[in-house]
């Protein structure tokens, strides 16, 4: 089965994207080649570019904080089991500890870094980072593995309460999901949804079946073409039946 996610706010597309951006810059970082730390670096920066939008941090305290206070009314409740909840409250807790323990303004240590700001700069250019560019970028991808690890680790590190709290707020989202099964006839598929606007919707399907959905929605109405996945012409809608599991998720 393969599942698709797809944002039906702004604000959870910039969390699933800062999910995918944390979770390729620990997979490169942890690696040993220069090329992967290279490439840890380059999604450092995609990540700093994000987060630097929009107030972020105070963002996703408050969601913290709202899940906290709805779950805290729910102590005492006999449909609900006690260390489950507490077991989520602590998790709250623990993720906007951290997001209070950090100072100024999110990405900072690493703007105020002129040799990591020139990097940067440079690499918005096609090639810009060869070594007759940047030899001290050069120099730096030959140190010892343990060395340019322990520097993506200073710099990557005090990003982390962001990267911790997005993932408390994406996994109680994915967990308030309600699941249908649901056919959608030569490929198409629509769905009035009279008004009631989810955040984020998923489509699972059979991984055998060839063809990827195309997604659209608003308030009103839901709207998915499954096309013909291709690398040499234009796609097209896939002719048969595919039958899907859909889900909405809301906080």
């Amino acid at each position: 089965m393969i599942q698709y996610e797809y944002p039906l706010s702004e604000r959870i597309r910039t969390l699933l994207r800062l999910e995918d951006l944390f979770d390729r810059a620990l997979h490169f970082s942890a690696r040993h080649d220069s090329h992967d730390h290279h490439a840890a670096l380059v999604t450092l920066f995609e990540i700093l570019d994000v987060t630097s939008r929009q107030d972020l941090k105070s963002d996703l305290y408050q969601e913290l904080e709202r899940q906290r206070a709805t779950l805290e009314a729910l102590r005492g409740n006999p449909n609900v089991a006690a260390d489950k909840l507490d077991e989520v409250l602590a998790m709250l807790e623990a993720a906007s500890q951290g997001l209070r323990r950090m100072v100024g303004k999110t990405g900072q240590h690493l703007r105020d870094n002129e040799w990591l700001m020139s990097i940067k700069q440079r690499t918005s250019i096609p090639g810009g980072v060869c070594e007759f560019d940047l030899p001290s970028y050069h120099y730096w991808l030959h140190l010892e593995t343990d060395v340019r690890r322990r520097h993506l680790t200073e710099w990557l590190g005090p990003l982390l309460p962001i990267r911790d709290a997005l993932a408390v707020v994406l996994r109680l989202l994915r967990e308030s999901g309600k699941t249908s099964r649901q056919v959608a006839q030569q490929g198409v598929f629509q769905q009035m949804l009279a008004g009631r606007m989810a955040q984020m919707l998923s489509l699972k399907l059979n991984g055998g079946v060839p063809c990827i959905p195309e997604i659209s929605a608003n308030k009103y109405a839901l709207n998915i073409r499954f096309i013909t996945p291709t690398v040499e012409q234009r796609p097209k809608t896939f002719e048969g039946d595919v039958e899907f599991d859909l889900t909405f998720y809301n906080l």
